[in-house]
């Protein structure tokens, strides 16, 4: 599902559900990384997996250029999953220790993220 641009808060084409906000595209990035941390996954288990936490179905595409980047910035590492009972082998991704501490800072950008987002929520009100 292709990002949405200004303007994305009151367009009527696409229902709210299926909608991948700029706010919530952005967290694409620390989503994986948490659930690399968990266990090592398939790319499409991750889209899956992404969609269980929330993030309203992003298209497969938007998930594998993230994991690509993150690839070359070495937070995760890839290997061909040759042990595949069926079909070709697949990539299987797995989170390194720079991811782990790529995560970190995650989490302290999401702490201050947070306390920011509940103070305009405040100020909506």
């Amino acid at each position: 599902m292709p990002r949405h641009r200004r303007g994305w808060a009151i367009a009527q084409e696409t229902p709210e559900a299926e909608r991948l906000t700029p706010l919530t595209g952005a967290l694409i990035e620390p989503a994986l990384l948490v659930l690399l941390k968990e266990k090592p996954q398939h790319g499409y288990t991750l889209v899956d997996s992404l969609t269980a936490l929330g993030i309203s179905t992003p298209h497969p595409s938007v998930v594998y250029r993230a994991l690509r980047d993150m690839e070359n910035l070495q937070w995760i590492r890839s290997r061909w999953d040759a042990d595949a009972s069926q079909g070709p082998p697949r990539r299987i991704y797995a989170l390194t220790s720079q991811g782990e501490m790529a995560l970190q800072k995650w989490q302290y950008e999401m702490e201050k993220a947070i306390e920011l987002i509940n103070e305009l929520i405040r100020r909506i009100k």
